[in-house]
């Protein structure tokens, strides 16, 4: 099944073209069936891109997909069209009455900025407390994971003196577990942080079962015992050029950055990455989606309430 974005998303053409099943609101209309509703919190500055991305990797299952858009304030995106949010995205007012099967929050470029600082973090604090009893499983993405850790655990920021950049190994440390279904043994995955997610700290702090590490990149996969919090690391979701586009826009602003590692082919900037971790990024997202959300998720929203994550759901 497809997923269903409005008809004048800029995803809606892009994925068309890349021969991905979208449908349109036009022709779901005329469908008799629930589908998922999924609410996406793009904190990301070039917002169209990520929206792609996201919608690239929800589109590869069998479950029909309705994808609500999220903005964190009404505060003006120097990156996207002011015309494109107004018209796409929605505010928390807007959707607070809302229950979804699936929520999504992105990573944000705020590695360096103390969780005090950043301007909308109470409201974030908001919407993930606001989570717990109106959805039914929630993904944090990259700077969203770290957050959620504060929100959820206290766990106060962790930061590397240097930016981990690039393509890594990881570890599946669970063989059981839907979400890792089907992964292989040791499996790629890029990093754009410079969180720091060392295990020792995470399994000394939190009840969170970890399901992939790395030695370079610490822990990558992790989930509540109930399933309802996803903590992902990494950027599975990132296009094979997203690394080349933010080692030279880091370039251009002096900060002299490491060459994304395991990335271009010989280490030389000046030939073309490899997408190393597509089919790892399908297969998150598309467990994610028919495991922790439409297998738990109540086929009646307004029944959903908050659960304790001392015990697991049956999968």
């Amino acid at each position: 099944m497809p997923i269903k974005i409005p008809d004048q998303l800029p995803a809606a053409g892009v994925l068309t073209e890349e021969n991905i099943f979208v449908m349109t609101d036009s022709r779901a209309a005329h469908q008799d069936i629930r589908p998922l509703k999924v609410l996406l919190l793009n904190l990301m500055p070039k917002k169209i891109e990520t929206e792609i991305q996201l919608m690239r990797m929800l589109s590869n299952s069998p479950l029909q997909v309705i994808v609500d858009l999220l903005r964190i304030d009404d505060r003006e995106s120097k990156n996207t069209p002011r015309i494109h949010v107004e018209t796409f995205y929605q505010d928390f007012d807007q959707i607070k009455d809302n229950k979804y099967d699936g929520l999504i929050i992105t990573g944000a470029p705020l590695g360096l900025v103390q969780f005090d600082d950043v301007v909308y973090f109470d409201t974030l604090v908001k919407i993930i407390e606001w989570s717990k009893h109106n959805v039914t499983s929630t993904l944090f993405l990259c700077w969203a994971a770290q957050a959620a850790l504060k929100v959820l655990y206290g766990l106060e920021k962790q930061t590397r003196d240097v930016k981990l950049s690039g393509v890594y190994y990881h570890r599946k440390l669970e063989q059981q577990d839907p979400l890792v279904r089907g992964f292989d043994d040791v499996f790629l995955a890029p990093h754009s942080r410079y969180a720091s997610f060392d295990g020792d700290f995470v399994r000394a702090n939190t009840d969170l079962r970890i399901f992939a590490e790395s030695d370079e990149a610490g822990v990558y996969l992790a989930a509540s015992k109930d399933c309802r919090q996803v903590f992902v690391t990494g950027h599975p979701e990132y296009d094979a050029d997203t690394l080349h586009h933010e080692y030279h826009r880091d370039l251009a602003a002096g900060i002299d950055p490491l060459i994304p590692a395991n990335y271009y082919p010989n280490n030389n900037p000046d030939n073309q990455p490899y997408h190393s971790w597509r089919s790892h990024g399908h297969l998150l997202f598309s467990n994610w989606l028919n495991y922790y959300v439409y297998q738990l998720t109540p086929f009646d929203l307004n029944s959903l309430t908050h659960k304790s994550n001392e015990s697991n759901w049956e999968i």
